[in-house]
Protein backbone atom coordinates (compact mmCIF):
# COMPACT_ATOMS: atom_id res chain seq x y z
CA UNK A 1 0.00 0.00 0.00
CA UNK A 2 1.02 3.60 -0.40
CA UNK A 3 2.28 5.89 2.33
CA UNK A 4 -0.78 8.13 2.12
CA UNK A 5 -0.08 9.76 5.49
CA UNK A 6 2.89 11.63 4.09
CA UNK A 7 1.76 11.81 0.51
CA UNK A 8 4.81 9.95 -0.76
CA UNK A 9 4.58 7.22 -3.38
CA UNK A 10 6.53 4.83 -1.18
CA UNK A 11 5.40 1.24 -0.94
CA UNK A 12 4.75 0.45 2.69
CA UNK A 13 6.59 -2.56 4.07
CA UNK A 14 5.80 -4.21 7.42
CA UNK A 15 9.14 -2.97 8.72
CA UNK A 16 8.45 0.61 7.67
CA UNK A 17 4.94 0.47 9.09
CA UNK A 18 6.11 -0.76 12.51
CA UNK A 19 9.10 1.60 12.59
CA UNK A 20 6.79 4.55 12.01
CA UNK A 21 4.44 3.38 14.75
CA UNK A 22 7.35 3.22 17.20
CA UNK A 23 8.83 6.58 16.18
CA UNK A 24 5.44 8.22 16.69
CA UNK A 25 5.69 7.36 20.39
CA UNK A 26 7.84 10.05 22.11
CA UNK A 27 9.82 7.62 24.25
CA UNK A 28 12.49 9.91 25.67
CA UNK A 29 14.49 8.10 28.37
CA UNK A 30 13.12 6.49 30.51
CA UNK A 31 9.56 6.90 29.17
CA UNK A 32 8.64 3.93 26.99
CA UNK A 33 5.48 5.72 25.75
CA UNK A 34 3.77 2.43 24.94
CA UNK A 35 6.43 1.01 22.59
CA UNK A 36 6.86 -2.21 24.55
CA UNK A 37 3.10 -2.81 24.68
CA UNK A 38 2.98 -2.51 20.91
CA UNK A 39 5.84 -4.95 20.48
CA UNK A 40 4.55 -7.37 23.12
CA UNK A 41 1.17 -7.56 21.39
CA UNK A 42 2.90 -8.53 18.14
CA UNK A 43 5.06 -11.13 19.86
CA UNK A 44 2.20 -12.63 21.87
CA UNK A 45 0.34 -13.34 18.64
CA UNK A 46 3.42 -15.29 17.49
CA UNK A 47 3.43 -17.54 20.54
CA UNK A 48 5.90 -15.64 22.68
CA UNK A 49 5.49 -15.63 26.45
CA UNK A 50 5.92 -11.99 27.49
CA UNK A 51 6.97 -10.72 30.91
CA UNK A 52 7.44 -7.18 32.14
CA UNK A 53 10.30 -6.51 34.54
CA UNK A 54 9.66 -2.81 35.09
CA UNK A 55 11.78 -1.19 37.80
CA UNK A 56 12.18 2.35 39.18
CA UNK A 57 10.24 3.95 36.33
CA UNK A 58 12.01 1.92 33.63
CA UNK A 59 10.01 -0.36 31.32
CA UNK A 60 11.55 -3.75 30.51
CA UNK A 61 10.28 -6.63 28.38
CA UNK A 62 11.47 -10.23 28.31
CA UNK A 63 9.71 -12.33 25.69
CA UNK A 64 10.59 -15.90 24.79
CA UNK A 65 9.21 -18.44 22.34
CA UNK A 66 10.27 -21.95 23.29
CA UNK A 67 12.23 -23.36 26.21
CA UNK A 68 14.93 -25.40 24.47
CA UNK A 69 18.46 -24.45 23.55
CA UNK A 70 19.97 -22.76 21.72
CA UNK A 71 18.30 -19.47 22.61
CA UNK A 72 18.73 -16.61 20.13
CA UNK A 73 18.01 -13.21 21.67
CA UNK A 74 17.17 -9.93 19.97
CA UNK A 75 18.08 -7.07 22.30
CA UNK A 76 17.63 -3.34 22.17
CA UNK A 77 16.02 -0.23 23.57
CA UNK A 78 12.87 1.75 22.91
CA UNK A 79 14.12 4.96 24.54
CA UNK A 80 15.61 7.83 22.58
CA UNK A 81 17.60 10.93 23.42
CA UNK A 82 15.72 14.26 23.60
CA UNK A 83 15.19 15.85 20.17
CA UNK A 84 16.26 19.32 21.27
CA UNK A 85 14.75 22.31 19.48
CA UNK A 86 12.03 20.83 17.25
CA UNK A 87 12.11 23.96 15.10
CA UNK A 88 15.52 22.90 13.82
CA UNK A 89 14.13 19.66 12.44
CA UNK A 90 12.96 19.39 8.86
CA UNK A 91 9.93 17.48 10.14
CA UNK A 92 8.59 17.19 13.70
CA UNK A 93 10.85 14.66 15.44
CA UNK A 94 8.02 12.41 16.60
CA UNK A 95 6.05 12.60 13.36
CA UNK A 96 7.63 9.83 11.29
CA UNK A 97 7.98 11.15 7.77
CA UNK A 98 9.14 9.53 4.55
CA UNK A 99 10.76 12.05 2.24
CA UNK A 100 13.57 12.45 -0.23
CA UNK A 101 16.79 13.90 1.18
CA UNK A 102 19.10 16.42 -0.45
CA UNK A 103 21.13 13.49 -1.78
CA UNK A 104 18.12 12.05 -3.61
CA UNK A 105 17.76 9.11 -1.20
CA UNK A 106 14.33 8.40 0.29
CA UNK A 107 14.58 8.42 4.09
CA UNK A 108 12.42 7.75 7.10
CA UNK A 109 12.89 10.79 9.37
CA UNK A 110 12.26 10.89 13.11
CA UNK A 111 13.94 10.61 16.48
CA UNK A 112 14.90 6.97 16.90
CA UNK A 113 14.77 6.15 13.19
CA UNK A 114 18.38 4.91 13.28
CA UNK A 115 18.89 4.50 17.03
CA UNK A 116 17.18 2.10 17.22
CA UNK A 117 13.47 1.78 16.46
CA UNK A 118 14.01 0.62 12.89
CA UNK A 119 16.15 -2.23 14.22
CA UNK A 120 13.39 -3.21 16.63
CA UNK A 121 10.83 -3.18 13.83
CA UNK A 122 13.10 -5.30 11.63
CA UNK A 123 13.66 -7.77 14.47
CA UNK A 124 9.95 -8.21 15.13
CA UNK A 125 9.17 -8.65 11.44
CA UNK A 126 12.09 -11.08 11.05
CA UNK A 127 10.82 -13.18 13.96
CA UNK A 128 7.29 -13.13 12.53
CA UNK A 129 8.44 -14.32 9.12
CA UNK A 130 10.74 -16.97 10.56
CA UNK A 131 8.04 -18.38 12.85
CA UNK A 132 5.59 -18.46 9.95
CA UNK A 133 7.99 -20.51 7.84
CA UNK A 134 9.41 -22.56 10.74
CA UNK A 135 6.65 -22.92 13.35
CA UNK A 136 8.45 -25.90 14.88
CA UNK A 137 11.92 -24.39 14.86
CA UNK A 138 14.50 -25.80 17.21
CA UNK A 139 15.67 -23.89 20.25
CA UNK A 140 14.13 -20.60 21.34
CA UNK A 141 13.78 -17.00 20.19
CA UNK A 142 13.73 -14.22 22.77
CA UNK A 143 13.53 -10.43 23.01
CA UNK A 144 15.19 -8.39 25.76
CA UNK A 145 14.08 -4.76 25.46
CA UNK A 146 14.36 -1.75 27.77
CA UNK A 147 13.48 1.95 27.96
CA UNK A 148 16.70 2.93 29.74
CA UNK A 149 19.72 2.48 27.50
CA UNK A 150 20.34 6.12 26.63
CA UNK A 151 20.14 7.15 30.30
CA UNK A 152 21.75 5.82 33.50
CA UNK A 153 21.18 2.21 32.38
CA UNK A 154 20.78 1.04 35.97
CA UNK A 155 17.29 -0.43 35.93
CA UNK A 156 17.04 -1.59 32.33
CA UNK A 157 19.00 -4.40 30.70
CA UNK A 158 21.31 -4.70 33.71
CA UNK A 159 18.28 -5.34 35.94
CA UNK A 160 16.75 -7.90 33.57
CA UNK A 161 20.06 -9.74 33.18
CA UNK A 162 20.33 -10.05 36.96
CA UNK A 163 16.81 -11.50 37.17
CA UNK A 164 17.41 -13.94 34.32
CA UNK A 165 20.65 -15.09 35.94
CA UNK A 166 18.89 -15.62 39.28
CA UNK A 167 16.35 -17.97 37.73
CA UNK A 168 18.86 -19.82 35.60
CA UNK A 169 17.83 -18.65 32.13
CA UNK A 170 20.42 -19.71 29.55
CA UNK A 171 21.17 -17.47 26.57
CA UNK A 172 23.36 -18.67 23.72
CA UNK A 173 23.39 -15.94 21.05
CA UNK A 174 22.37 -12.27 21.30
CA UNK A 175 22.03 -9.72 18.51
CA UNK A 176 21.85 -6.13 19.77
CA UNK A 177 20.27 -3.83 17.20
CA UNK A 178 22.56 -0.84 17.74
CA UNK A 179 23.35 1.20 14.60
CA UNK A 180 26.79 -0.16 13.73
CA UNK A 181 27.31 0.63 10.05
CA UNK A 182 29.32 3.65 8.97
CA UNK A 183 28.83 4.12 5.22
CA UNK A 184 26.33 1.54 4.02
CA UNK A 185 24.19 -1.21 5.48
CA UNK A 186 26.30 -4.25 6.18
CA UNK A 187 29.77 -2.73 6.37
CA UNK A 188 30.32 -3.16 10.13
CA UNK A 189 29.25 -5.44 12.94
CA UNK A 190 30.48 -5.11 16.51
CA UNK A 191 31.71 -8.32 18.10
CA UNK A 192 32.89 -6.62 21.28
CA UNK A 193 33.23 -3.33 23.13
CA UNK A 194 35.82 -1.66 25.30
CA UNK A 195 35.28 -1.29 29.02
CA UNK A 196 34.54 2.07 30.63
CA UNK A 197 35.91 3.19 34.01
CA UNK A 198 35.36 6.71 35.37
CA UNK A 199 37.19 8.39 38.23
CA UNK A 200 36.09 11.42 40.23
CA UNK A 201 39.20 12.88 41.83
CA UNK A 202 39.31 15.63 44.43
CA UNK A 203 42.76 16.98 45.26
CA UNK A 204 42.90 18.71 48.65
CA UNK A 205 44.82 21.94 49.28
CA UNK A 206 44.38 25.04 51.39
CA UNK A 207 42.52 28.13 50.24
CA UNK A 208 44.26 31.47 50.54
CA UNK A 209 45.14 34.82 49.00
CA UNK A 210 47.20 34.72 45.81
CA UNK A 211 49.46 37.42 47.30
CA UNK A 212 50.36 35.13 50.20
CA UNK A 213 50.99 31.73 48.63
CA UNK A 214 53.15 30.63 51.58
CA UNK A 215 49.97 30.65 53.68
CA UNK A 216 48.06 28.44 51.24
CA UNK A 217 48.51 25.18 49.35
CA UNK A 218 47.41 25.27 45.72
CA UNK A 219 45.92 21.89 44.72
CA UNK A 220 46.09 22.76 41.00
CA UNK A 221 49.86 23.17 41.21
CA UNK A 222 50.19 19.90 43.11
CA UNK A 223 47.97 18.04 40.67
CA UNK A 224 49.59 19.29 37.45
CA UNK A 225 52.65 16.97 37.40
CA UNK A 226 50.55 13.94 38.35
CA UNK A 227 47.97 14.76 35.70
CA UNK A 228 50.69 15.16 33.10
CA UNK A 229 51.99 11.71 33.97
CA UNK A 230 48.53 10.17 33.77
CA UNK A 231 48.00 11.73 30.35
CA UNK A 232 51.36 10.53 29.00
CA UNK A 233 51.24 7.00 30.41
CA UNK A 234 51.04 4.17 27.89
CA UNK A 235 48.58 1.85 29.57
CA UNK A 236 48.89 -0.90 26.99
CA UNK A 237 49.30 -1.41 23.26
CA UNK A 238 45.94 -3.03 22.60
CA UNK A 239 45.72 -6.32 20.74
CA UNK A 240 44.38 -7.79 17.52
CA UNK A 241 40.78 -7.01 18.55
CA UNK A 242 41.08 -3.80 20.57
CA UNK A 243 42.90 -0.47 20.25
CA UNK A 244 45.15 0.67 23.14
CA UNK A 245 43.53 1.74 26.40
CA UNK A 246 42.95 5.50 26.55
CA UNK A 247 42.84 8.00 29.43
CA UNK A 248 40.87 11.21 28.92
CA UNK A 249 40.06 14.13 31.21
CA UNK A 250 36.39 15.02 30.87
CA UNK A 251 36.06 17.84 33.40
CA UNK A 252 38.32 19.87 35.68
CA UNK A 253 37.34 22.59 38.16
CA UNK A 254 38.99 24.69 40.86
CA UNK A 255 38.53 28.10 42.40
CA UNK A 256 35.71 30.38 43.43
CA UNK A 257 35.66 32.53 40.31
CA UNK A 258 37.69 35.27 41.97
CA UNK A 259 41.11 35.95 40.48
CA UNK A 260 42.77 36.65 43.83
CA UNK A 261 41.89 33.39 45.59
CA UNK A 262 44.00 30.25 45.69
CA UNK A 263 41.54 27.34 45.51
CA UNK A 264 41.18 24.91 48.36
CA UNK A 265 40.28 21.92 46.17
CA UNK A 266 40.57 20.82 42.57
CA UNK A 267 38.21 18.25 41.11
CA UNK A 268 38.81 16.19 37.98
CA UNK A 269 36.56 13.72 36.18
CA UNK A 270 38.42 11.32 33.91
CA UNK A 271 37.62 8.17 31.98
CA UNK A 272 39.40 5.05 30.81
CA UNK A 273 38.20 3.19 27.73
CA UNK A 274 40.07 -0.04 28.13
CA UNK A 275 40.74 -3.24 26.28
CA UNK A 276 40.96 -6.83 27.42
CA UNK A 277 44.62 -6.10 28.14
CA UNK A 278 43.51 -4.40 31.36
CA UNK A 279 41.23 -5.05 34.30
CA UNK A 280 39.53 -2.26 36.27
CA UNK A 281 41.53 -3.33 39.29
CA UNK A 282 44.82 -2.88 37.42
CA UNK A 283 43.85 0.58 36.17
CA UNK A 284 42.77 1.68 39.64
CA UNK A 285 45.99 0.44 41.21
CA UNK A 286 48.23 2.11 38.59
CA UNK A 287 46.33 5.41 38.80
CA UNK A 288 46.49 5.57 42.58
CA UNK A 289 50.18 4.65 42.53
CA UNK A 290 50.87 7.67 40.31
CA UNK A 291 48.86 9.99 42.57
CA UNK A 292 50.60 8.65 45.67
CA UNK A 293 54.02 9.03 44.08
CA UNK A 294 53.30 12.74 43.73
CA UNK A 295 52.35 12.96 47.42
CA UNK A 296 48.85 14.28 46.80
CA UNK A 297 46.17 14.50 49.44
CA UNK A 298 43.07 13.36 47.64
CA UNK A 299 39.83 11.42 47.55
CA UNK A 300 38.98 9.29 44.53
CA UNK A 301 35.66 7.66 43.70
CA UNK A 302 35.43 5.09 40.92
CA UNK A 303 32.52 4.08 38.72
CA UNK A 304 32.70 1.04 36.46
CA UNK A 305 30.02 1.21 33.77
CA UNK A 306 31.15 -1.87 31.89
CA UNK A 307 33.94 -4.39 31.43
CA UNK A 308 35.24 -5.14 27.94
CA UNK A 309 33.79 -8.12 26.15
CA UNK A 310 34.76 -9.96 23.00
CA UNK A 311 32.70 -12.50 21.08
CA UNK A 312 34.79 -15.08 19.24
CA UNK A 313 34.28 -15.46 15.52
CA UNK A 314 32.19 -18.57 16.04
CA UNK A 315 28.56 -19.53 15.27
CA UNK A 316 26.85 -16.16 15.75
CA UNK A 317 29.45 -14.02 13.98
CA UNK A 318 29.62 -16.56 11.17
CA UNK A 319 25.84 -16.75 10.73
CA UNK A 320 25.40 -12.97 10.78
CA UNK A 321 28.39 -12.44 8.49
CA UNK A 322 26.96 -14.85 5.90
CA UNK A 323 23.48 -13.31 6.18
CA UNK A 324 24.81 -9.77 5.65
CA UNK A 325 26.82 -10.77 2.61
CA UNK A 326 23.96 -12.76 1.09
CA UNK A 327 21.45 -9.93 1.48
CA UNK A 328 23.60 -6.86 0.75
CA UNK A 329 26.61 -8.16 -1.16
CA UNK A 330 28.79 -6.37 1.40
CA UNK A 331 31.54 -8.09 3.38
CA UNK A 332 31.23 -6.76 6.95
CA UNK A 333 34.17 -5.78 9.13
CA UNK A 334 34.23 -6.93 12.76
CA UNK A 335 34.91 -4.00 15.09
CA UNK A 336 35.10 -3.19 18.81
CA UNK A 337 35.18 0.60 18.37
CA UNK A 338 32.73 3.14 19.72
CA UNK A 339 31.14 3.65 23.10
CA UNK A 340 29.42 1.23 25.41
CA UNK A 341 26.11 -0.52 24.83
CA UNK A 342 23.83 -2.84 26.75
CA UNK A 343 25.78 -5.68 25.19
CA UNK A 344 28.20 -5.29 28.13
CA UNK A 345 25.50 -6.49 30.52
CA UNK A 346 24.19 -9.30 28.34
CA UNK A 347 27.74 -10.64 27.85
CA UNK A 348 27.74 -11.57 31.55
CA UNK A 349 25.22 -14.37 30.88
CA UNK A 350 25.57 -14.94 27.14
CA UNK A 351 28.82 -16.21 25.56
CA UNK A 352 28.18 -14.74 22.10
CA UNK A 353 26.94 -11.15 21.81
CA UNK A 354 27.10 -9.21 18.54
CA UNK A 355 25.73 -5.79 17.62
CA UNK A 356 24.39 -5.10 14.16
CA UNK A 357 22.08 -2.42 12.86
CA UNK A 358 21.73 0.43 10.34
CA UNK A 359 24.01 3.28 9.35
CA UNK A 360 24.83 5.48 12.36
CA UNK A 361 25.65 8.75 10.54
CA UNK A 362 22.68 10.71 11.97
CA UNK A 363 22.14 9.17 15.41
CA UNK A 364 21.50 11.70 18.22
CA UNK A 365 21.41 14.45 15.59
CA UNK A 366 18.77 16.81 14.24
CA UNK A 367 16.92 15.13 11.31
CA UNK A 368 17.87 11.62 12.41
CA UNK A 369 16.96 9.26 9.57
CA UNK A 370 17.39 5.89 7.92
CA UNK A 371 17.25 5.03 4.24
CA UNK A 372 13.90 3.38 3.53
CA UNK A 373 15.68 1.02 1.16
CA UNK A 374 17.64 -0.39 4.15
CA UNK A 375 14.60 -1.43 6.19
CA UNK A 376 13.58 -4.63 4.44
CA UNK A 377 17.19 -5.82 3.94
CA UNK A 378 17.80 -5.35 7.67
CA UNK A 379 14.84 -7.60 8.46
CA UNK A 380 16.03 -10.18 5.93
CA UNK A 381 19.48 -10.23 7.55
CA UNK A 382 17.97 -10.89 10.97
CA UNK A 383 15.64 -13.54 9.54
CA UNK A 384 18.46 -15.27 7.67
CA UNK A 385 20.53 -15.35 10.87
CA UNK A 386 17.66 -17.03 12.69
CA UNK A 387 17.41 -19.54 9.85
CA UNK A 388 21.10 -20.41 10.09
CA UNK A 389 20.95 -20.86 13.87
CA UNK A 390 17.50 -22.36 14.48
CA UNK A 391 15.97 -23.86 11.33
CA UNK A 392 15.59 -27.61 11.47
CA UNK A 393 17.09 -29.70 8.73
CA UNK A 394 14.59 -30.88 6.14
CA UNK A 395 12.81 -33.98 7.37
CA UNK A 396 13.82 -33.54 11.02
Amino acid sequence: MLDAQNGDSVMMSPVLELAKALIARPSVTPDDAGCLDLIANRLTSLGFSCERFDCAGVANLWARRGTAQPCVVFAGHTDVVPPGDSARWRFPPFTPTVAEGDDGVVYLYGRGAADMKSSLAAMVVAASRFVASHPNHRGSIAFLLTSDEEGPAQYGTRHVVDLLAQRGETLDYTIVGEPTCSQRLGDTLKNGRRGSLTGHLTVLGKQGHVAYPHLADNPVHRLAPALAELCSTVWDHGNDDFPPTTFQVAHIHAGTGATNVIPGTCTVDFNFRFSTEQTPEQLIARTEAILNRHHLRYTLDWSLSGRPFLTPRAELVTALHHAITAVTGVTPTCSTSGGTSDGRFIAQICPQVVEFGPVNATIHQVDERIAVADLEPLARIYESTLHKLLAREEGV
